[in-house]
């Protein structure tokens, strides 16, 4: 909108003043903010939470890591590649693997959220074990 001022009250000159409102944009972007604060927590990324040890050894150099997230999804990453995202496809992948080098198998870290219950991760160590998968051990973060 448009507003008309004059210069002094005796002269008939006239000149356009512009304004913009930008009340409309700011409640756009407080509406956009708040958006993204209600739907930021529903983001699922695949970090675990790793629980923390006072002593724990160094991990392998290229280990292939099942990762079992808080909700009990298991997966397969290796290189920082998903290599497989359920239970049989990790276990199909990792028996291939340890057949292609059977003098040296890679080895296989569980890392489970911390706060997984402790029985799932027993389950999947167990079934590793049932399948004869070489060298599993688990993976912490130092304290």
């Amino acid at each position: 909108m448009a507003l008309l001022a004059r210069r002094s009250p005796g002269r008939r000159a006239r000149r356009m003043l512009a304004d913009i409102n930008v009340v409309p944009y700011i409640d756009v972007m407080l509406v956009l903010v708040v958006i993204l604060m209600v739907s930021a927590p529903f983001v699922n990324p695949s970090l675990v939470n790793l629980p923390s040890v006072g002593k724990s050894s160094r991990a392998p150099d290229k280990p292939l890591e099942v990762t079992i997230k808080r909700d009990g999804a298991v997966s397969l990453r290796a290189g920082g590649r998903e290599l497989a995202s359920d239970l049989p496809g990790t276990l199909a992948e990792i028996k291939a693997r340890q057949k292609a080098s059977p003098q040296n198998p890679p080895p296989v870290v569980i890392a489970a959220d911390k706060d997984l219950r402790y029985e799932q991760v027993m389950q999947v160590m167990s079934t590793l074990q049932k399948e004869n998968v070489a060298r599993v051990g688990l993976a912490v973060r130092q304290e």
